[in-house]
């Protein structure tokens, strides 16, 4: 039986590092993943939270467990009884450390051999001191790493929490997110309540960068001009009737405003602590779980107290019956959400009921358990 060893300080983990984790696990009959220890190297993550990280990203892997060593890695897999040691790397630098790092093991003299494996060409630029750069300037890191890693470096470089808001249309989606703002003062808690929907209504509308101007332009000519108000900004209500109850149409819609809506969500985020609502009805059915890693409030409500809110808007019953058959319902939004937390092995579901009025205490309960739960302020 052949013994390996693949170490790096996971601070944190990437999905560089799980790939040559995957194909070593392939290649040998049993590999430990090394967390090392350095005394004279400062880590954003403590050893322990580092070692929990690793387990939780190579839980699916049999044959692999994680440690922690301290010291020559030549020396631990000795005492181990490994006979070899996995590199993995990105490009000639790294060849070039490695072969140095292979060659003092060798002055060692304990006979453990080393076997290299490149990293795969879309995994090159991936490493844990990029990820680190970009989520301090709010940038995407899902592609990077795990949600729970993804989700522990915007707690620990940016101090913030990020919770989904959705459900129905008519719910109270933006009722309850406004109750949380509120709740989250008394208990000394910023709580920042981000609107896609607002967002979205300052890009068809008012923003002037030329890239928004762009986008508008887009809209009408994919929609035509009656959607272009004389002042050149969108007419909400008349896109509103067009995409409703037609899959095509807000298919082309969502295409053209999907990364102008998360360009201006990051910036949203700027100087932001805390917790962050990100109040969206379409999280689920758009696949955007992954931007509040798979932690969403899910707002329920009865349907006749769903029809008299949306009468109360002014919507005809054709018009409200429109608007709820084209978004998925609140079961069909969670189900999207388990699935998305049992692929991601990460996430949690806050259910709420607002169908109801004074159900501050309710609200004030659900905020509790997702400050517990986040672990904020410990």
């Amino acid at each position: 039986m052949v013994k390996a060893i693949y170490a790096f300080s996971g601070d944190p983990i990437t999905y560089g590092h799980m790939d040559i984790v995957e194909r070593a696990s392939k290649a040998f009959d049993e590999v430990i993943v090394g967390i090392g220890v350095n005394p004279k190297k400062n880590y954003m993550f403590t050893l322990a939270e580092r070692t929990e990280m690793a387990n939780k990203a190579l839980g699916k892997y049999l044959n692999v467990t994680v440690d922690s060593f301290e010291g020559l890695l030549v020396s631990y897999a000795y005492e181990k009884k490994i006979g070899v040691i996995v590199k993995g790397v990105r490009g000639p630098t790294d060849v070039e450390y490695e072969s140095l790092l292979h060659q003092i093991g060798e002055t060692q003299k304990l006979g453990i051999d080393t076997h290299v494996l490149f990293a795969r060409p879309h995994l090159t630029h991936v490493s844990s001191s990029n990820v680190k750069a970009i989520q301090s300037e709010h940038g995407l890191i899902h592609e990077f790493v795990p949600l729970d890693v993804k989700q522990r470096l915007e707690e620990r470089i940016s101090k913030q929490y990020v919770l989904g808001v959705t459900g129905e249309i008519g719910a109270g989606k933006s009722y309850v997110s406004k109750k949380l703002v509120e709740l989250g003062t008394t208990k000394g808690i910023e709580v920042h309540n981000i609107e896609l929907d607002h967002i979205g209504h300052q890009i068809i509308t008012d923003l002037k960068e030329p890239r928004y101007i762009t986008v508008r332009e887009e809209i009408m000519q994919t929609f035509g001009p009656e959607t272009r108000n004389s002042d050149g900004s969108i007419n909400r209500k008349m896109l509103g009737e067009l995409i409703f109850n037609n899959t095509d149409a807000r298919e082309k819609l969502n295409k053209i405003m999907g990364k102008p809506l998360l360009v201006r969500y990051q910036k949203e985020l700027y100087r932001k602590e805390g917790l962050i609502l990100l109040n969206a009805a379409l999280i689920a059915e758009t696949g955007m779980s992954y931007l509040c890693n798979n932690n969403v409030a899910l707002v329920n409500v009865s349907k006749d107290v769903q029809r008299e809110r949306l009468e109360g808007r002014g919507h005809s019953p054709e018009q409200i019956e429109r608007r709820i058959v084209c978004q998925h319902s609140y079961l069909q939004k969670r189900d999207c959400f388990v699935d998305a937390i049992k692929k991601d092995n990460h996430g949690q579901i806050f259910e709420f009921d607002n169908s109801n009025k004074g159900n501050d205490d309710e609200i004030d309960d659900m905020l509790e358990n997702i400050i517990s739960q986040f672990g904020m302020g410990t």
